[in-house]
């Protein structure tokens, strides 16, 4: 499902013109690096990548309409990155899946 998720939302971007410069499918959240145009708005992207997502995944894999309400929650977190080199933040978030995978190890 992750594998599919990362298509979905790779697609959808072109469609909003947002751009994803680096992202890590988690088990229960997702990181991505966003290049979005004010105008559009970051809650605007947000919004419309969940809610895609949600209705293609639940199609495809209709255990998850019973398995849980809601595909996702209705936050997130968002923070700028300009004083930080965008290598940084991709180098972050490709070791996410590592650092979590570290975590489960230790119990």
């Amino acid at each position: 499902m992750d594998v599919r998720l990362k298509e979905l939302l790779t697609e959808y971007a072109a469609n909003l013109s947002v751009d994803i410069l680096e992202m890590e499918i988690m088990p229960d959240h997702v990181h991505m690096l966003l290049e979005v145009d004010p105008q559009f708005g970051i809650h605007k992207a947000v919004k419309s990548f969940k809610g895609y997502t949600s209705r293609i995944l639940r199609q495809e894999f209709p255990y998850l309409k019973t398995k849980m309400p809601t595909l996702w929650t209705n936050s997130y977190f968002v923070s700028t990155v300009g004083g930080a080199p965008l290598e940084t933040v991709k180098q972050y978030i490709e070791n996410q899946k590592t650092s979590q995978r570290q975590k489960d190890k230790m119990g």
